[in-house]
């Protein structure tokens, strides 16, 4: 099956969320009938991604750490454990929320998987609150990247990496 991601209005209550969220994005695939929970999808798409994102990330935590932003959610309260760097906040099979707060900002991930057994989807929201100018300029700068890095990360859930 061939992954068509688009974007999608953001479907989840920030504010049950993520408070005070300043921006909020949100990411649809088709996965048919794959039988694949809300952990499955994010696996997917954290740790399955290409050799680019990786180099991208890599060269993302060589550049933010002099200003202090975490380069990963270790340390973080997690419930759920961690997937790749993301504490995972609250799991059902239906949805999953990792993220983690910073003194610049703070995010979550929303991965949620829907649908009846003939036709699947899965949803992946992003939400973001900025604390500070740091905050801004770093969200500003990263959203060239967010969307192409978000799709192609979508695109593993239905076509894993083998």
């Amino acid at each position: 099956m061939r992954a068509n991601v688009h974007e999608v209005a953001p479907e989840i209550d920030p504010r049950a969320v993520l408070a005070g969220a300043q921006f909020a994005d949100a990411f649809r695939v088709e996965i048919g009938t794959a039988a694949v929970n809300a952990r499955e999808a994010c696996t997917r798409m954290v740790l399955h991604g290409p050799r680019w994102i990786d180099a991208l990330l890599h060269l993302r935590n060589i550049l933010v750490r002099p200003f202090g932003l975490k380069t990963s959610g270790e340390g973080a309260p997690a419930p759920g454990g961690m997937i790749g760097l993301f504490p995972v906040l609250s799991e059902t099979p239906e949805q999953l929320v990792a993220g983690f707060d910073d003194s610049h900002l703070d995010f979550r991930i929303v991965v949620d998987v829907s649908g009846d057994a003939a036709s699947r989807h899965v949803t992946s929201t992003t939400l973001v609150r900025t604390h500070n100018l740091l905050g801004r300029t770093y969200l500003a700068l990263i959203m060239p990247f967010h969307k192409l890095v978000v799709r192609n990360m979508m695109g593993r859930i239905v076509e894993p990496a083998r």
